[in-house]
Formats: structure tokens, C-alpha cells, sequence
């Protein structure tokens, strides 16, 4: 996991992964509580969005902290490359979000 490439399609998957995820187990959980699958489905992929991002980056004090040493530093290159690894986390939650609210029946 060398590259630049191959990292921001870590990101992206993961983030991917973790909305599919939480919202299709909270689903079950709402089948198993006699609650509404779907509701909770797209209930879920609305607020756990935040989370996912968090996820696939590694947290955000780290995000930060290579952020501030790349800004005092003069280290332009590292500050545009967590900037688009940010991106790709937002673009994977966002692709799992749209996934979730097209299969519940949209928004």
C-alpha cells in the first residue's frame, strides 16, 4: 500500500464499507426488534456518514496533525494529498448513502 493511488481507494472502499455495513446490520437488528427495516436503513446511512469518513482516514487527529506539519512546514504536496484523501473518504460515504436511500426507496 505504497501509493498514492492505491491509498485513496483504501479510503474510498473503506469508507464505502463502513456506511454499507453499519446501515445493513442496523437493518437486521430493526427486522429482529420488529422495527422498520428500511426506515432504520436510511435513518442509519444519513447519520453514521461522519463516522465513516472518521473511519477510512485513520481518525482525525492524525488527518490534523500531518495538515499542520505540512502548512508550517512549507509542505505543500503532503497538505494536497490528505486534502484529497479527505475527499475520498467523503465520496465513499456519500456512494453508500445514495446506495442505501435508492434501496429504501429514496429521500
Amino acid at each position: 500500500m505504497d501509493s498514492f493511488s492505491q491509498k485513496m481507494l483504501l479510503i474510498l472502499f473503506t469508507s464505502l464499507g463502513v456506511e454499507l455495513g453499519a446501515s445493513l446490520v442496523g437493518a437486521l437488528a430493526a427486522v429482529l426488534a420488529g422495527g422498520p427495516p428500511l426506515r432504520t436503513m436510511a435513518k442509519l446511512a444519513y447519520e453514521i456518514k461522519i463516522w465513516a469518513i472518521v473511519a477510512a482516514i485513520g481518525g482525525t487527529f492524525t488527518t490534523i496533525e500531518v495538515l499542520e506539519l505540512g502548512l508550517f512546514e512549507g509542505e505543500l504536496i503532503t497538505v494536497i494529498k490528505q486534502i484529497l484523501y479527505i475527499i475520498s473518504a467523503f465520496a465513499g460515504a456519500q456512494l453508500g448513502y445514495f446506495i442505501l436511500s435508492n434501496l429504501a426507496g429514496g429521500r
